[in-house]
């Protein structure tokens, strides 16, 4: 029995003190990775933060050269066919589309998807005036077609998508 009570006196102490050192040294290691991981995200976020700020000024960059007005102007020529441009039109949204679609990666779903449907309501606009014109027409009756199907539209496809962007940038930054 004194044998036991000396090996306890000894280890017992000694146990502990091993304990209590462990807790102490568990704390201040999660500790310490607790603030690795802040101190990590905290420089993402100093490096990703433009970048995602960049993503919404391209995309509302890129909505605004889809508002018909803009488009219109910016791709129709002189002489051309109902057909030359609706086909125009066409290629220039899907292209400015196409060089847009990594802006994704920083955006939410909602911020995307509104841009995506935006695109697809203006290529529609553009689909039903042209169906509502003749393809030999010249080039101002798609541009009429087009004007009076956006005036029975309360706010144009691309305006309501850069109000929603819009609304994401001032609660996120």
């Amino acid at each position: 029995m004194d044998e036991i009570y000396e090996i306890l006196k000894y280890t017992l102490p000694s146990l502990i003190v091993f304990v209590a050192v462990f807790l102490v040294l568990k704390k201040f290691l999660d500790n310490e990775h607790r603030n690795a991981v802040y101190d990590f995200k905290k420089g993402n976020l100093k490096l990703i933060t433009p970048i995602r700020l960049q993503a919404y000024e391209r995309s509302a960059l890129f909505l605004e050269r889809i508002g018909m007005e803009n488009l219109i102007t910016r791709v129709n020529q002189p002489r051309m066919t109902a057909e030359q441009l609706h086909v125009t039109l066409i290629t220039s949204i899907r292209s400015e589309y196409e060089h847009n679609l990594s802006q994704q990666i920083y955006m939410s779903s909602d911020a995307w998807n509104a841009v995506k449907e935006a695109r697809e309501e203006t290529l529609k606009i553009i689909h039903t005036a042209m169906a509502n014109t003749k393809s030999k027409g010249s080039a101002i009756e798609l541009t009429t077609s087009i004007f009076t199907l956006l005036e029975g539209i309360d706010v144009p496809p691309n305006q309501r998508a850069i109000e929603i962007l819009k609304k994401e940038v001032r609660r996120l930054f």
